[in-house]
């Protein structure tokens, strides 16, 4: 479920976060609604007319649509209709307001898309109620997708990004920001497309994931812009993300790790799968130590390199600084992991690396 940045302004301006679109032609209604709904700490917008109402359901995508079946112009079934076959809103309840109770109407109602209706005049009370039990739906899609962003964010944040993959049609369907960066500058691949090696490990794998929950090897794709790294096949073309990498394999080279974490969707069509991936490096190692240990970039470049067995002057002259300097820095990381020595921050940093970055040769 998509969220606009409009959608998103509205639904902060009220006290539950529930945004919902009232569409009727008749102002005393709206104003009736208006207030009940406004009172009860409801996100209002009204709409007078089935144009009106559309453009504002594509513009806000509200929660729910309280919707008025008899109007002038586009009546409220054809904006039902409209609404459901638009994917961006087709998800969105619709409750009809109707003064007509023949069975023939009501059912038309249903049929045009709506969920539930409330019949005229309208009762505020009654309208807030069914109301809340089609919202529990909104809202815990809304927390879902709050807990995946969140997820997603701290993925990226420590050097993690992640991508969906539908099998069998090999379709890339999400991903992160940072796993877009990555593809692209690993495999000169956009999304919808799925980098060609990664799909062939993924569909050679996949089977026995789906059947005997076996992890596959992790791939590992080198970044070589003179080409892939002795003993790996060349890709037909010169193209990167073509070759049949390495699986498993460690290198102090630039790499990219990509792990199947686990199957997240199934239906009748076909399954998808989410990969996690991250760069493997010197840089992305510094960074990942920056992050999880609260440290200065250049305090883990120091620490980096005591972890590499370097001594201050040899740090001194890789940073190009003054042995000193790096001791001062290496001293404000002793306190920041609450160390005393250099051997023990070592074994802090070791630690966390083969957390972070368990590809990573030390």
């Amino acid at each position: 479920m998509e969220t606009t940045p409009l959608a998103k302004t509205l639904r902060e301006q009220g006290a539950n976060g529930d945004l919902v679109l009232i569409v009727d032609d008749v102002p005393d209604n709206l104003a009736v609604l208006h207030d009940a709904l406004d009172e009860s700490g409801y996100t209002v917008l009204i709409a007078t007319n089935g144009e009106q109402a559309l453009q504002r359901a594509a513009q806000a995508r509200p929660d729910i649509v309280l919707l008025d079946a008899m109007m002038p112009g586009i009546d409220g079934f054809e904006v039902a209709r409209r609404l459901k076959a638009d994917a961006a809103t087709a998800h969105i309840p619709i409750v009809f307001m109707t003064g007509l109770t023949e069975t023939e109407h009501l059912v038309a109602a249903l049929e045009a898309g709506g969920v539930d209706y409330v019949t005229k005049p309208i009762k505020p009370k009654e309208v807030l109620a069914r109301m809340n039990v089609h919202l529990q739906g909104a809202r815990r899609a809304r927390q879902d997708a709050r807990q995946a962003g969140q997820a997603r964010n701290a993925l990226d944040a420590f050097g993690y990004a992640s991508i969906t993959v539908r099998l069998p049609e090999g379709r890339l369907i999400w991903q992160t920001a940072l796993a877009r960066e990555l593809l692209e500058r690993y495999c000169d691949t956009r999304a919808p497309e799925t980098p060609p090696v990664v799909l062939e490990w993924l569909r050679r794998h996949a089977p026995d994931a789906r059947q005997q929950g076996i992890e596959p090897p992790v791939l590992s794709i080198p970044l070589s812009a003179a080409g892939p790294p002795q003993g790996a096949s060349s890709p037909p073309g010169g193209q990167r993300g073509h070759a049949v990498p390495s699986v498993g394999a460690s290198s102090s080279a630039s790499s990219l790790s990509l792990r199947l974490h686990r199957q997240t969707g199934q239906d009748d069509d076909g399954d998808e799968w989410m990969i996690v991936m991250r760069e493997v490096s010197d840089t992305a190692v510094i960074e990942a130590m920056s992050l999880s240990l609260k440290l200065t970039a250049r305090e883990a470049e120091v620490l980096y390199w005591v972890v590499k067995g370097k001594t201050n002057k040899d740090i001194g002259e890789i940073l190009g600084s003054s042995p000193a300097t790096a001791k001062k820095h290496l001293e404000r990381v002793y306190v920041k992991l609450g160390v005393e020595t250099r051997t023990a921050a070592a074994g802090v940093a070791i630690k966390r690396i083969r957390e972070l970055q368990p590809q990573f040769e030390i």
